[in-house]
């Protein structure tokens, strides 16, 4: 397996309040994250490196001893103790009432990758001459769509496409959606906070996945968000799919 990441404060932002993380295991098991934070302040920062800190800390106690079948139950008490530990982080102090974060997280081992997320960061599937989102937005335009009131068009322009309607750490308690996929040698798995997502269309993400050497995809893909407006946090975090000898 291999992995590249980057991440790029944007344009118009005085912070960075995206967060990354991910590690490959000695048996070629990896797990990845992608946090884009929002509150006030330092706040949304706060929020999203709450989030990475407790699930490293979850993976690195919970994974060698994981067996076959049990990754749901675990990857979703993993975003669960994310959740918690930002909501009472923000509970002791009132300047970070309300600060949260989104999550997109994945384990990938034996061939399955097995996704988590909330909120509208997302994951892609990059297999051949195709591209996938893995991953359905928790946001107020994509109810929209699914109702049949907006266009996929629409919803790309709406001024409210950032409005996202589940988050980590605003409750104490959290929904999680959860699927898993078959992978195969040669796949690029992407997983992005929609600094990327809401400027860059899916066939352009493809292209550069396509036409570049995997470790400069993700710089990449943050100048082509740059390129397109690029006034969010950017953050592209990428899985190769192939053996790895160390």
């Amino acid at each position: 397996m291999k992995l590249a990441g980057k991440t790029d404060i944007g344009s118009c932002r005085k912070e960075n309040q995206d967060n990354y993380r991910a590690a490959r295991l000695p048996d070629d098991t990896v797990w990845a994250v992608v946090c884009d934070g929002m509150g006030g302040a330092a706040a949304g920062e706060l929020a999203s490196r709450i989030a990475t800190d407790t699930l490293e800390n979850c993976f690195e106690a919970g994974l060698r001893g994981l067996q076959k079948g049990q990754e749901q139950a675990f990857l979703k008490h993993c975003i669960t103790q994310a959740n918690l530990a930002i909501y009472r982080e923000a509970a002791a102090d009132a300047s970070l009432r309300g600060m949260g974060t989104t999550a997109v997280c994945c384990l990938l081992r034996e061939n399955t990758l097995h996704v988590v997320h909330v909120g509208d960061s997302r994951a892609y599937l990059c297999r051949n001459d195709q591209i996938t989102q893995l991953t359905r937005d928790h946001s107020r335009v994509q109810e929209l769509v699914e109702a049949g009131r907006m266009t996929k068009e629409e919803a790309e322009a709406s001024p409210e496409r950032n409005l996202i309607t589940r988050a980590l750490g605003v409750e104490p308690g959290v929904l999680v959606d959860y699927s898993a996929f078959p992978v195969q040698e040669g796949d690029v798995i992407l997983l992005c906070s929609d600094g990327l997502s809401g400027v860059v269309q899916d066939k352009q993400l493809l292209a550069i996945v396509q036409h570049n050497p995997f470790f400069s995809v993700p710089r990449r893909l943050v100048d082509q968000a740059l390129k397109a407006g690029g006034q969010d946090n950017i953050t592209a975090l990428l899985i190769g799919v192939e053996k790895t000898e160390d």
